[in-house]
């Protein structure tokens, strides 16, 4: 066996290792199936949630949680009766401080705006999930790429995928060939210097998902960074409608076919 197929196995079997994984962290707990609804505070003034139990209120840059016994919420791991002052979470979903009869109360802020996300693991999306249909890998879609930072981070308002249009910084374009011509893909830099494309291409809703997410690992020093679309991700909202995943920028829609990575939700 030459070497190259040799390494070529080894790259199907990482692949496949991954996308294992994948389909795990979705199937998940407290994956993105999971999740039953985003309730923006704004829309509850006088703090009752019909689907969640407590009572929550905005004040400046906290939220108040009020619950009695009969809610049934604990926080920290501990039952609230009375009041407690949150922030927004930011660790994995099962860490979030409230939660009630299993289901995880995450406090969400996004630029100023205060909502209250319910994950709960008997969800119907999570009892029905089936797989993520995937392309098995092909080496053709590992391509070689350049990260070419802008001089200071950019930021374009971009609609999601709940109708509202939000902020999305960018810092960069990803640059790469792809059946013999230059592509690029604006991208941001995530905190541990890895690389966040949301991007869509001439299958995008079609054969695969209206659009995806890629995630490149951090740049070498000179910028170089491998672009493996084998690994194309469906976004959160591909699981559950509840997620306000951002569209494509303009200039993320690819002209070609990525008939490539992660396509569509097997169930749901």
């Amino acid at each position: 066996m030459s070497t190259d197929t040799s390494q070529d196995s080894q790259d199907s079997q990482d692949w496949q290792h991954w996308h294992e994984k994948r389909e795990a962290a979705v199937a998940s707990t407290y994956g993105p199936l999971s999740l039953t609804g985003t309730y923006w505070l704004s829309d509850f003034p006088e703090g009752r949630i019909p689907a969640v139990p407590g009572e929550w209120r905005a004040e400046g840059d906290e939220v108040v949680l009020t619950a009695g016994a009969e809610d049934a919420v604990t926080v920290d791991g501990k039952p609230l009766i009375g009041d407690v002052r949150l922030t927004a979470d930011h660790g994995p979903i099962h860490e979030s401080r409230a939660e009630s009869a299993g289901r995880r109360l995450v406090v969400l802020r996004r630029e100023g705006e205060w909502a209250v996300r319910d994950f709960d693991p008997e969800s119907e999306a999570r009892r029905s999930f089936r797989g993520i249909e995937a392309t098995p890998y092909d080496e053709r879609w590992v391509r070689p790429g350049v990260f070419r930072p802008y001089a200071e981070d950019r930021h374009v308002r971009v609609e999601n995928a709940d109708g509202k249009e939000r902020g999305l910084g960018l810092a960069g374009e990803l640059v790469f060939d792809l059946d013999g011509a230059e592509r690029s893909l604006q991208v941001a830099v995530e905190e541990d210097g890895t690389l966040w494309a949301v991007f869509a291409d001439a299958t995008s809703g079609r054969d695969s998902y209206r659009f995806r997410f890629l995630r490149p690992p951090a740049p070498a020093a000179d910028g170089s960074v491998t672009v493996d679309l084998n690994r194309a991700l469906l976004p959160p909202c591909a699981f559950a409608a509840h997620f306000i995943c951002p569209f494509p920028p303009p200039g993320n829609t690819l002209d070609t076919a990525v008939a490539a990575g992660e396509r569509r939700l097997i169930g749901g």
